[in-house]
């Protein structure tokens, strides 16, 4: 039997996820309105920052799923993370800010196949994060995020909308939780 804390303790890591997920949607679009101002670049520090924070801890909940494919989609969600400062101090190409969305797009299609997998979180969210992860993916192409621009990043605010909300008002199921890491 498993004590109550050890229950609550990973729906507090989901919220807690959920919170770090909220402030990098709220700091992104700052740094996107604000682009090429010392606000923005701040905002987009910190944006990165909280998504580093979503990041492990997502890798941590989704380790009773499948370790290998959470570490494979914390390490993809990483460099993506790693590409935006790099642009700071770095010349980049011009596409570097598409080469992330692809990468965020890899990322999302990973956590939504985890959730897809997962007991304890709804499928719902999980095919909304493949379509999100669907939607990040078209910016592979400069012409199609182009002709799809500013429509494309609905599937994106739409997935990763939908977990943070998620994530925030519930949490997971730390019972299924708990059962899946203990027979892992």
């Amino acid at each position: 039997m498993t004590a109550p804390a050890d229950a609550a303790s990973p729906r507090s890591k989901a919220r807690l996820a959920g919170i770090f997920y909220l402030i990098t949607f709220v700091t992104g679009g700052l740094a996107l309105f604000g682009s090429g101002s010392l606000l923005g670049a701040a905002a987009g520090l910190v944006a990165g920052a909280s998504y580093i924070a979503v990041t492990l801890l997502l890798y941590g909940i989704f380790k009773p799923v499948s370790r290998g494919l959470s570490l494979l989609a914390a390490v993809v969600s990483l460099v993506g993370c790693g590409i935006g400062p790099l642009g700071m101090v770095v010349r980049l190409p011009g596409q570097a800010n598409n080469i992330t969305l692809v990468i965020f797009g890899v990322y999302c299609l990973l956590i939504g196949y985890l959730i897809l997998r997962s007991t304890f979180l709804p499928r719902a969210v999980g095919a909304l994060m493949v379509f999100a992860g669907l939607g990040w993916l078209t910016f592979l192409s400069p012409a199609v995020a182009r002709d799809l621009y500013p429509y494309g990043f609905l599937p994106g605010i739409i997935g990763e909308g939908a977990l943070t909300l998620w994530l925030l008002l519930f949490g997971v199921d730390a019972e299924k939780w708990t059962e899946l890491a203990n027979a892992h």
